[in-house]
This record gives C-alpha cells, sequence and structure tokens, in this order.
C-alpha cells in the first residue's frame, strides 16, 4: 500500500506562497530629527514597516528580546491614521509577511507580544501557531479595555459590547525562554481596607511588630537537606494593633499604614515543613518565649540563596506573614499587590489616555502602563524591545523610560507628528504622564531617527532598469553590500575595503569604469588569501577573470529578478511580482570618455577615506 504523503495541520487564504522577494533596503538617518544623547542605540524609523524590518534582518537578526506589536484588527472600522478595513485574506497576508520577519529577529530566549481584538484572535492564533510554532505558545491573556457598565451606547444590535482585547504571547524557542517576572496590579491599601469595610469583611493585617525584641541564639535545627535552620529567642518585643497607633499618635489610618508598612504582619497557621520543625524544636528546647525568630538559606523561591530571617508567635509557631512582601511604597502611597494572570483589567488608566504622551491618537493608543507590564515581565535593563506598528509612540516611549532599547517603526506622518515630539518631550523628562511617576523619570537617553532609502533601482523612460539618481556613491557601496550579505564597513585608508562577509572576503562597489590598470592596482594591495567582489556598471573586457579571487559583476544586470525593486508600499497587498530579468547584455561597448586612469582611481579612494555628513546613519 502506497504511503500518503505528509499532511500538515495549516491556515491557507488567498495569495498564500506568493508573498513577494523584499529588496534589502539601507536605512539613512536624518540627523534633523535625532535627539539626544548621540550615542544612543535607540531608532525610529520611518517607512514601511515590512521594507523596515527586512533592512534590519542583517544587523538585527537574533537580538530583540521582547516584541510588542498592535497591528489594525481588520473592524471594518477606519482609524483615522489607518486603513482598518482589509479584506481577510489580504490582512492575513500582511500579517504573514511580517511575523515570518519578526520571528528572525527574536532572541532565542525572546518573546513576541500580539494585541488584537475578537475579530481576527482567532485566525491570528492559529497562524502565530504556524509560523512560531504550537509548541513556543506561551498564553494569551484577555485585556478589559473599556468600561460598559449601565445600558447606555451601544444601539440594538445582535453583538454585545466590546470591552476584552487579547494579547497573544509567543516564544522564539520555548525550551530557552526564562521564566517570567511576575507581575502585579497595585490597589491602594487605605481603598481596600474601607472596601473590606464595607463588604463585612475581616482585613486581616492589624497587628504590628513595634519593637522585635533583644536577639538571643538558643540553639539550631535543620531542614529537609539538613541545612542549618538557627534558633533565637526574643526578650520583650512590643506588639500593637493599627487601632493603637491611631489613637496614640493621632494619625490616619492610612498614615498609619504607610509609616509601619515594614512592621505590619498577619499571624498564620502556615503549612509548611520548616513550621513543623520550627514546633518541635521550641518543645525539645523548651522555649518560652512567645516570639522567636529563625535564620536560614532557603533553597527555592525569592529568597533562594540568601539568608533570610522568619519569626514565629505563641506555642503553636504561628508564622508573621508581613504586608512588605504583598505591598509596595509608591510616592506615599502604600499598595497592595496581586499577582496577575491572563486577566488584566487596563480600565483605570483608560480616562487619562488621551493626555498620554502629549498626542492625539484616536482609537489606536494603548496605556504606558499595559506595555510596561509587558515589558517589566519579559525583558532586563538594556534588552531591545520592537514594534513594528508604533502608531503614537507608547511601546518607544515606555522602553526608554524602563531604561532599554528600542526600535520603533511607523509608516504615517505621524512618525513625525506624534512619535518624535513625543520621544522628545520623554528625553527632555517634560512628560511626566503614563509610567513617569512610578519609574521616577527623570529624562535623559535618546534616539535616531532613520527612513527607508529609496529603492535601488528605477525605470527610466524606455522601461530600462537603472540605479536610482537619489543613491550617492556611498549609498551606492552600502546597498550593494546589503545585497550581496555584506556588512558595509568602509576601511579607514584601503578604499576597495567597503564591506567584509568574513575575515577575508571584501566588497567593492564602483561607479566608474573599471579598467586593467585600475584592477591591477587594487590586486597590488591584495594579501594572497583575500577575495574581493567588485560591483560597477561597465568594465574593460580583459578585466573579467583576470584575477583569482577577484569577481566582476556589473549593476543593475547583477540584481534583476532576485527581489521586487520600484515598490514602496507592502501595506495591504497580496500578490506581488517580481521584476523581470533584462534582456541587457553584459557586455560594454568601450568609449574613450569611460576610461579611468590610476589617478582617478586615487581621487576615489581619497573620498571612501572620510565619512560623508549627509549620510552619517550609513555608518554607525
Amino acid at each position: 500500500m502506497a504511503k500518503k504523503p505528509f499532511q500538515k495541520l495549516e491556515l491557507t487564504w488567498i495569495g498564500k506562497g506568493d508573498e513577494p522577494k523584499l529588496e534589502p533596503r539601507i536605512l539613512v538617518e536624518n540627523p534633523e530629527y535625532s535627539y539626544g544623547d548621540p550615542n544612543a542605540e535607540n531608532m525610529l524609523i520611518h517607512g514601511d514597516n515590512l521594507l523596515a524590518l527586512k533592512a534590519l534582518e542583517q544587523d538585527y537578526a537574533g537580538k530583540v528580546k521582547c516584541i510588542y506589536i498592535d497591528p489594525p484588527y481588520n473592524t471594518g472600522n477606519a482609524f483615522e491614521h489607518y486603513d482598518d478595513g482589509v479584506e481577510h485574506s489580504v490582512w492575513l497576508n500582511l500579517m504573514n509577511q511580517r511575523l515570518v520577519i519578526l520571528k528572525s529577529l527574536l532572541r532565542d530566549d525572546g518573546a513576541i507580544f500580539v494585541q488584537i481584538d475578537d475579530e481576527e484572535a482567532a485566525y491570528l492564533k492559529v497562524l502565530m501557531d504556524e509560523v512560531f510554532g504550537r509548541h513556543n505558545f506561551i498564553n494569551t491573556v484577555s485585556v478589559n479595555m473599556k468600561n460598559i457598565a449601565g445600558a447606555s451606547g451601544g444601539g440594538e444590535d445582535k453583538k454585545l459590547k466590546k470591552n476584552l482585547e487579547y494579547i497573544h504571547i509567543y516564544a522564539r524557542n520555548y525550551g530557552t525562554l526564562p521564566n517570567f517576572k511576575g507581575i502585579f496590579d497595585l490597589t491602594p491599601i487605605a481603598e481596600l481596607v474601607e472596601g473590606y469595610r464595607q463588604q463585612g469583611k475581616s482585613w486581616k493585617y492589624t497587628s504590628i511588630l513595634y519593637y522585635e525584641g533583644e536577639k538571643k541564639y538558643i540553639g539550631s535545627t535543620t531542614d529537609g537537606d539538613q541545612n542549618e535552620i538557627k534558633l533565637y529567642s526574643r526578650i520583650n518585643p512590643i506588639f500593637k494593633s493599627i487601632n493603637q497607633v491611631i489613637r496614640e499618635e493621632n494619625i490616619s489610618e492610612k498614615d498609619a499604614y504607610y509609616k509601619y508598612s515594614s512592621k505590619i504582619f498577619e499571624a498564620k497557621d502556615a503549612q509548611s515543613s520548616i513550621r513543623q520543625r520550627i514546633i518541635r524544636s521550641r518543645k525539645e528546647l523548651n522555649i518560652a518565649e512567645d516570639l522567636i525568630s529563625i535564620e536560614y538559606i532557603p533553597k527555592t523561591g525569592r529568597n533562594k540563596g540568601v539568608i533570610y530571617e522568619q519569626f514565629y508567635k505563641g506555642e503553636k509557631c504561628r508564622l508573621l506573614a508581613w504586608l512588605r512582601d504583598i505591598g509596595e511604597n509608591i510616592d506615599g502611597v502604600l499598595y497592595k499587590k496581586n499577582r496577575l494572570g491572563t486577566y488584566w483589567d487596563a480600565t483605570s488608566t483608560i480616562n487619562n489616555l488621551t493626555k498620554e504622551g502629549g498626542v492625539q491618537f484616536p482609537n489606536g493608543k494603548k496605556p504606558e502602563s499595559l506595555i510596561s507590564r509587558i515589558i517589566e515581565m519579559s525583558t532586563n535593563r538594556g534588552d531591545i524591545v520592537l514594534d513594528s506598528f508604533l502608531g503614537s509612540g507608547t511601546t518607544a516611549a515606555t522602553a526608554l523610560k524602563m531604561n532599554r532599547c528600542f526600535i520603533g517603526i511607523e509608516l504615517g506622518e505621524h512618525a513625525i507628528t506624534h512619535c518624535y515630539p513625543r520621544l522628545k518631550r520623554v528625553v527632555d523628562a517634560e512628560d511626566q504622564g503614563g509610567i513617569s511617576k512610578s519609574v521616577n523619570w527623570k529624562g535623559g537617553g535618546g534616539f535616531k531617527y532613520y527612513t527607508l532609502a529609496p529603492s535601488l533601482l528605477k525605470k527610466d523612460n524606455f522601461d530600462n532598469w537603472i540605479i536610482s539618481k537619489e543613491y550617492n556613491a556611498d549609498m551606492l557601496a552600502a546597498a550593494m553590500a546589503k545585497q550581496e550579505g555584506f556588512r558595509y564597513n568602509p576601511h579607514e585608508s584601503i578604499f576597495w575595503k567597503q564591506g567584509q562577509s568574513s575575515e577575508r572576503d571584501f566588497i567593492y562597489t564602483t561607479t566608474q569604469f573599471l579598467t586593467m590598470e585600475s584592477l591591477d592596482q587594487i590586486k597590488d594591495e591584495m594579501k594572497p588569501d583575500e577575495t574581493l567582489l567588485i560591483c560597477c556598471k561597465s568594465y574593460q573586457k580583459e578585466c573579467k577573470n583576470r584575477y583569482p579571487g577577484m569577481t566582476i559583476k556589473k549593476i543593475p544586470q547583477m540584481l534583476l529578478g532576485r527581489c521586487e525593486f520600484g515598490k514602496d508600499d507592502y501595506s495591504f497587498n497580496i500578490i506581488n511580482s517580481p521584476v523581470q530579468e533584462s534582456d541587457l547584455s553584459d557586455e560594454h561597448s568601450e568609449t574613450p570618455d569611460e576610461r579611468v586612469s590610476v589617478q582617478e582611481l586615487l581621487d576615489e579612494k581619497k573620498k571612501y577615506n572620510k565619512k560623508p555628513k549627509d549620510y552619517p546613519g550609513l555608518f554607525d
């Protein structure tokens, strides 16, 4: 019986498999819009995000720790800055092309977070299963983005009001992804206590260890691994209640909780092996004191590997559980921390969202507090955070305030009207909204502003492909290096060493006519084990195959057919036809005025010894 062909579960749509061959563009810095620290590595890129992601691949593949994107939701409701009503197959094609490159940019221990609503959430989940692998799926978080309490709004409709959005989370490699750091929702203790009181519930954290007492060593026991646990009696400790200090010090309940936040506790009958050993030791050592403490080095948990102190009260050794372990002081207010799972409530920040960053972005802006959760749980200081649908600049602004590096890509003009002024205010500490107070943001840092170079080739009036006149010699050299897989890095003194693919492999691009004389001059400078790829517009016939280790190719013929030139917008295209190879001959009819002398070649050498001010981004 013949074997059945291999089958797999996959999502399909019109246009799948007809993805364009993207042109690897170069990025050009525009110093007019770069701001702050000139050594900052943060990037704000204005241009089509698919082409921009392709431009980043060579330098940033495997380097990005966290990706957050908030792509158009395909809801049919046109945003002010986006065409958000795309036919379903087009939307899937748009997302698939970008997700494939985004995956290549992620570090092996990185993660991607994609926010979406219920219109495309299920399809996006299946698409991401296919791109990232279902085994790399982590969670889908439900985010409450809108308070819909009450009976108003919405009109008569079969559909329920929408208040939830979803964030699909995937690892680049589940096996190497570290555990996410705990993230918490914060509730002011004063509000929490009052809420308990009104609901008739019992709030347990009402006792204060006002004075810990004199510490006296009384003996030791061991944990399950025979590691020492030291026991201490606490002589004449002082306990007070919250109400007692309120009366004695004539302060408010809120101030009492803040002042004694590190000393407030609840006594618990903790179910732990450590506590059972302490109960036995208390009897064996005939400990009479009401309060005892222990010191040991935990092998697991948040205190792993450090000396940790615990307090036990009474004959039953009830554990003192500290409010400080579940609370946090921020700007004079004590909050209770509640660990979040897969339901996040963002409604508390929505009311002030229009003011965040000082820019208006109706229906598209996300709160900094939401993005900060993602960055906090998945990155460390200095890691790279990328957002290729930057919108109003929230992800970049949040990353900057949290001392992460960012790469933000935005197609619309609001890269200038929204992102640039917002990030400028963050650098100058003029933006004190969003998370600024919680992270104590004082300003600093900076960013470089980049645009995509135009397409390298364009058609002339006779429908022939030619090199765009917008490219000067330096841009052309950088573009050809990227096209051929070389890293553009012009040598300080050797003009033909413009880029490298390895320690001994170099590339040289020239717009001059390549002669035997100039080729011999280059050969004299080459070491025996070095190789050189020369890209030129034309060359003397005798140059072809003259020296082993030298390869000569003509521009633009060498580029035709390999990718799609002359296209700047991949926003919502399904099928794109690549450029067909020209019928132009690889031979060149020489004319005297095309020849270049050795002196002209040396002049070109001098030109490459100085980095041009017009395109500083090419050399960063």
